[in-house]
């Protein structure tokens, strides 16, 4: 979706102020909110691509002034609600409803760490070529797909160059609508600067984003 949170290439946000000796978290809430959004996918109601979009679909105004876990925070809310987990009014009474069902969390303190230390892998096998060679000049389709993407507006319609792929991959553009993993080759393009942004920029510099097969032509 074309929504406030494709930022890549826009202009008018200030620069980017890295924070020295950053913190893993600034405070202690933070880390109880990364700790709730593991919980509550250990019920698997929902996949990465689809809590993906669920951040995306925030209010734009919101998305902007929120914090990196303050969106966390707020989409897991829209999942576990969404998802039957909890009603809306349990969120907001902090209580559950009357005669609810009790249940075992499926994520136990003992499985958290093999948990986190697996990740969630995207790498599939696939019996299919790989459409494009190393060096292959390639174009970013031009589309505008109403759920959640991986290809940034900035680049579709430009021209780039097949620096290598890493394999077949979940496709993020179906697991979200949950139609599928359609895994597919996922290649680093390499995109000239001047590609993206005109003569005024440096010819020296490159963006590099690496894309699934789905979301390129040759050129």
């Amino acid at each position: 979706m074309n929504g406030v949170h494709d930022m890549g290439g826009m202009q008018g946000f200030g620069p980017v102020q890295p924070e020295a000796n950053e913190p893993v978290f600034h405070a202690p809430w933070e880390g109880r909110v990364l700790a709730l959004r593991r919980a509550a996918g250990a019920w698997r109601k929902w996949n990465i691509d689809f809590g993906r979009h669920t951040i995306e679909t925030l209010p734009p105004a919101d998305y902007l002034r929120m914090s990196y876990y303050e969106k966390w925070f707020a989409s897991t809310i829209k999942l576990i609600v969404g998802a039957g987990l909890v009603t809306k009014e349990e969120v907001e009474t902090g209580r559950p409803a009357a005669g609810s069902k009790r249940e075992t969390p499926p994520l136990t303190p003992d499985k958290v760490m093999p948990i986190l230390k697996a990740g969630g892998p995207t790498l599939r096998e696939t019996n299919a070529k790989p459409r494009f060679a190393d060096g292959a000049p390639v174009r970013a389709r031009d589309i505008n797909p109403a759920g959640h993407t991986r290809l940034p507006r900035y680049v579709r319609g430009r021209m780039g160059t097949i620096e290598c792929h890493h394999g077949a991959h979940v496709f993020p553009d179906t697991n979200s609508k949950f139609e599928g993993e359609k895994p597919q080759y996922l290649y680093t393009v390499r995109f000239e600067a001047r590609e993206l942004w005109g003569e005024g920029a440096n010819p020296r510099d490159t963006v590099h984003l690496d894309l699934w097969e789905e979301y390129l032509d040759p050129a």
